[in-house]
């Protein structure tokens, strides 16, 4: 098989696929790539829900950005008649000058956004489902909410292909290289030919981007959920928000419940660097349910027995900031790589950052802050 397309797009889950069908109802010939079947769940965009939120802890720099994916987002669902985001207040929680109650009150202060600051009395009092030390203090956010992302990525690929695109699954890359004019993509199945390439491939990217002068690992991460028993009505979603908590013990996050498996929560990093995704464990095994006990006997008390549970990885930069640039020695092939576990929310905006790499090697959005040189 040999074909020639306007752009390849290798990796077709949250950033590839928004990709594909940003490209594609521009007009171009787009083939995606994706080596598991598409939708899947060895990957980063799995798990049922992702949180959304506006006052960024990591940096003031994402709030144009995450503005510009709500956006996003809302206009799929226009486009689709798919319901894929659901707002929903966010608590960010910690101890005195916390990392993450602190680079929330950067943000909410340089882009003057509605937050409310909380005592740990006030949040009990509000919230009764939790329980914090006197000191501990919380700002809660109303422009949040939670993103369903598998049907986010369905969404994108499947508009992609009603726009034309080809999107490939089950089809694994084995090498690509720059050409004259252009590139080449070569796979299980064949060899492709594209005057642009975009990179979107995951923990993969260990490997697809090794020359990318940017040093990434893995994290496995685990998602669980917990049954609230005969305490439903404290975690539906009107009495219950969205949390990010940075405690002595880990910095953890969390959903309501919204459906029979319970309250949804996970750790965010604390996991071993692993090279590259062959040495992750797909199955949840007893220390990960153990291990998140401690943390929700302090703070949220009472929470009954585990439900179900998935493992998903991160693909980890550095600083922990994304990875978005052309290539620094191929002009023809942009990347986005290295989001650190907190990439999905995002995906709608990229999606449109990355065509107009593709399309032109500037954007008119501002990711500086992501470029691959900084690490040179």
């Amino acid at each position: 098989m040999n074909q020639t397309f306007d752009v390849i797009v290798l990796g077709v889950g949250g950033m590839g696929s928004a990709t594909c069908f940003e490209l594609a109802r521009r007009g171009r010939r787009v083939l995606g790539l994706e080596q598991f079947p598409l939708v899947h769940s060895q990957g980063s965009s799995h798990g049922h829900t992702r949180i959304i939120r506006t006052a960024y802890a990591e940096h003031p720099g994402y709030v144009p950005l995450v503005r510009l994916a709500f956006e996003r987002w809302y206009e799929l669902e226009q486009l689709t008649g798919r319901h894929l985001l659901t707002e929903c207040p966010c608590l960010n929680f910690g101890p005195p000058k916390s990392e993450h109650v602190e680079g929330v009150r950067a943000s909410v202060r340089e882009h003057k956004l509605a937050a409310e600051e909380l005592t740990a009395s006030q949040i009990t009092q509000r919230f009764p489902a939790f329980k914090f030390p006197a000191d501990y203090t919380g700002i809660l956010e109303q422009a949040a909410g939670f993103l369903y992302v598998e049907e986010c990525v369905r969404a994108h690929i499947d508009s992609a292909m009603s726009l034309g695109a080809e999107i490939h699954g089950e089809e694994a890359i084995t090498g690509w290289e720059a050409v004259d004019g252009g590139v080449r993509v070569t796979t299980n199945r064949g060899t492709y030919h594209a005057a642009k390439l975009v990179i979107t491939a995951g923990a993969w990217a260990t490997r697809l981007l090794a020359d990318l002068g940017v040093r990434l690992v893995v994290m496995r991460q685990t998602l669980l959920w917990f049954a609230v028993g005969s305490r439903t009505a404290e975690f539906r979603r009107n009495r219950f928000p969205l949390f990010i908590g940075e405690t002595p013990g880990g910095t953890f996050y969390g959903f309501p419940a919204i459906d029979s498996h319970g309250m949804k929560i996970a750790r965010h990093y604390g996991a071993p660097e692993l090279p590259n995704p062959d040495g992750v464990n797909w199955n949840i095994v007893d220390a990960d349910i153990t291990a998140m006990r401690p943390l929700m006997d302090e703070y949220i008390p009472g929470v009954g027995a585990f439900t179900k549970g998935q493992v998903c990885m991160y693909t980890v930069s550095p600083d922990h900031h994304f990875v978005i640039d052309v290539h620094p020695a191929h002009p023809q092939v942009s990347v986005a790589c290295g989001f650190s576990g907190h990439g999905f929310k995002f995906a709608s905006a990229v999606g449109e950052v990355l065509a107009d790499l593709a399309e032109t090697g500037t954007t008119r959005h501002g990711i500086g802050m992501f470029s691959a040189k900084r690490f040179r």
